[in-house]
């Protein structure tokens, strides 16, 4: 089996192993479970980790060139190695973009609607669960709810940063410049994917406009062909009566 058969394969069961990771740590954070419920979620995480952990020792075993897949994909080995990472596994809900892209087909404003409002959305939730999860606990933290967490999220991914919530955690402030640099780039393709549509709206109503001027002067050029034609059929006609 080659690696990309296998990773077509993996890819919808990897998708539903992310969205069970994504509702236990969600459970988790958000509903601040104790005692036998706070160990069977706690399971499930590691359940779906070692999925992943077993996914990643596919890839690199079916992989084409071991050193060089094991080179570009260091952060995947810090996912799966470093248990504090785990909550990035969540990025695997991205296959869920691919999975859209599909059924949007390749049209500009499809290819928009789902990957940028997918990432967006993706991003400001799973930003707030995790600087929910390091920042609920810590002295004079800002963040305590789930609705603090998630208009912070979106203060900070669209780059507005009101100063209202703010993360005083180390790890809280990790979260937070990765969310701003995601921000930044999500925002970078929201303008060059207008700017794209933009001027093809322009380019096609250049196009119209330029056909509809053409328009009259094609009905000009008919007319005076048919009368060029009309004029040699009667020059025809006066030479056959006088025998020329």
């Amino acid at each position: 089996m080659t690696q990309q058969r296998y990773r077509d394969l993996a890819e919808w069961p990897l998708m539903g192993t992310a969205l069970v990771f994504l509702a236990a740590y969600a459970w988790q954070v958000i509903g601040r479970v104790e005692g036998s419920g706070a160990d069977l979620l706690e399971a499930v995480l590691w359940l779906t980790w070692g999925v992943f952990a077993v996914d990643y020792a596919a890839n690199l075993w079916l992989a084409k060139d071991r050193r060089h897949w094991f080179l570009w994909n260091l952060h995947e080995l810090l996912i799966v190695a470093l248990p504090f990472f785990r909550p990035l596994r969540l990025l695997r809900l991205v296959t869920l973009l691919s999975v859209l892209h599909r059924t949007v087909g390749e049209t500009l404003r499809g290819r928009v609607v789902t990957y940028v409002a997918g990432a967006a959305a993706l991003l400001v939730f799973v930003g707030a669960l995790a600087v929910l999860d390091v920042e609920q606990s810590a002295p004079e933290a800002k963040i305590l709810t789930f609705g603090d967490a998630a208009w912070w999220a979106i203060t900070t991914i669209t780059t507005v940063g009101y100063g209202d919530m703010y993360p005083v955690t180390a790890a809280g402030r990790l979260v937070a410049a990765a969310l701003m640099m995601s921000g930044i780039a999500v925002l970078g393709v929201v303008t060059a994917s207008i700017a794209s549509w933009l001027v093809q709206r322009v380019e096609e109503s250049t196009e119209a406009a330029a056909e509809s001027a053409e328009e009259p002067l094609r009905a000009e050029l008919g007319q005076l062909v048919t009368e060029i034609a009309d004029l040699r059929r009667e020059i025809a006609e006066l030479k056959d009566r006088r025998g020329l």
